[in-house]
């Protein structure tokens, strides 16, 4: 597609209670930028709930960001899941059932590890719906064209895609062999499939298919807003890169347990790939920089800066483990949690409001120690070498 000029994006990740993160680089935004706005916004799993979030409220952005702020500062678990022992020993009973019963139709039907009615709740309160569902905050917004385009990001489990579903001002969609775009009004069903954790939170049913983790499949984090016609760019990571020291600790000691080997699963789907994307993205930049554009066959200019976590956020979460509900701690623990340093897994549910508190500084200091690039992306004072899309 053409590129809209000078359009400004905003790219949040997933991360589950980590999007806290995200929250507390916005306020140092928010503080230096007070009179900025985003002209497109994409978000996939946690981030899509900030995303979202942001594009459904019509108030200046400091205005905004301080109610997001609240929202995250009294988060518990029990704002996103059930953690009463019934709810969760009937959830493990029924998925043990499942595993031993061969297939035979009198198994439990299961649909998740953990009941989440108690996060749709929560996204009901935050978004308010007009009469045809959509979330209406984010529609009256689009008629405006502030922002211009908006996107969530959900695997398809039904045909194996990564569905991009947008709504904007006059955009484009795409097409690509293992992911696409469908453009229509956003629900607090896209939300909550965008969410829908692999396993552990049940699937949700959009349309005629199921729906879970945008996160699962998503090898270019990037691309819907580079699809969407961004120029300027600012991608905020929940991932902390470990220094070379640090990547060879051992996390435990003998044979991993469960949670060790979750915490790398949920790395690799959630963490890992913003990394990877911005590596593609600088290395296209390099290869741009000298090519005259009647030779760059559509690629174009853009300028990012990429906001990460400065101290491993994983790992603090750990310090945090014994406030977390008692039924919820005995079924981490089962997972092994106390015997591996890494505790990437555990984060993901670390809805305990010291640890987001926590998280929410981190980010802003993260973000004010950053700020230079911060700016410049912001307000697009200096042309970017190029990345293509």
């Amino acid at each position: 597609m053409t590129p809209v000029a000078d359009s400004f994006a905003l790219v949040l990740t997933g991360g589950g209670a980590r999007a806290a993160y995200q929250v507390g680089v916005l306020r140092c935004l928010a503080r230096h930028l007070p009179a900025n706005a985003f002209d497109i916004i994409t978000g996939v799993s946690a981030g899509a709930i900030n995303a979202a979030f942001v594009a459904s409220r019509n108030a200046p952005l400091p205005a905004v960001i301080d109610e997001l702020s609240e929202v995250w500062r009294t988060l518990e678990l029990k704002d996103v899941i059930r953690i009463d022992s019934r709810s969760l020993a009937r959830n493990v009973f029924g998925w043990g059932t499942k595993l031993i019963s061969g297939g035979k139709p009198v198994a439990p039907g299961v649909r998740g590890l953990v009941d989440t009615t108690p996060l749709r709740h929560l996204l009901e309160r935050l978004f308010a719906t007009n009469d045809k569902g959509e979330i209406a905050g984010i529609a009256a917004n689009i008629v405006r064209c502030h922002p211009r385009a908006v996107s969530v990001t959900a695997l398809d489990y039904t045909t194996g895609k990564t569905v991009t579903w947008t709504t904007g001002c006059d955009i484009e969609t795409w097409s690509r062999p293992l992911r696409r775009s469908l453009e229509q009004p956003l629900t607090v069903d896209h939300i909550m499939a965008s969410a829908a954790l692999p396993l552990v939170f049940p699937a949700v049913l959009v349309g005629k298919h199921w729906y879970g983790d945008g996160g699962i499949r998503l090898s270019a984090p990037l691309s819907p807003a580079l699809h969407l016609g961004a120029t300027r760019m600012l991608a905020i990571s929940t991932h902390y890169e470990p220094s070379a020291s640090e990547a060879d600790e051992p996390q435990i000691a003998g044979y991993p347990p469960p949670a060790q080997i979750l915490g790398q699963l949920m790395d690799a789907i959630f963490l890992d790939v913003m990394d990877e994307d911005t590596v593609r993205l600088q290395r296209s930049n390099e290869f741009l920089r000298d090519l005259p554009p009647e030779l760059r066959r559509g690629y174009r200019q853009v300028d990012f800066a990429v906001i990460r976590p400065s101290q491993d956020i994983g790992k603090l979460a750990a310090e945090y483990e014994p406030a977390l509900p008692r039924p919820f701690r005995f079924l981490t623990r089962s997972l092994g949690t106390r015997e591996t340093s890494n505790a990437d897994f555990m984060s993901l549910f670390m809805f305990v409001p010291e640890y987001l508190q926590r998280l929410m500084e981190i980010g802003e200091a993260d973000a004010d120690a950053n700020i230079e690039a911060i700016k410049r992306v912001g307000t697009g004072a200096v042309q970017a070498p190029g990345v293509s899309m």
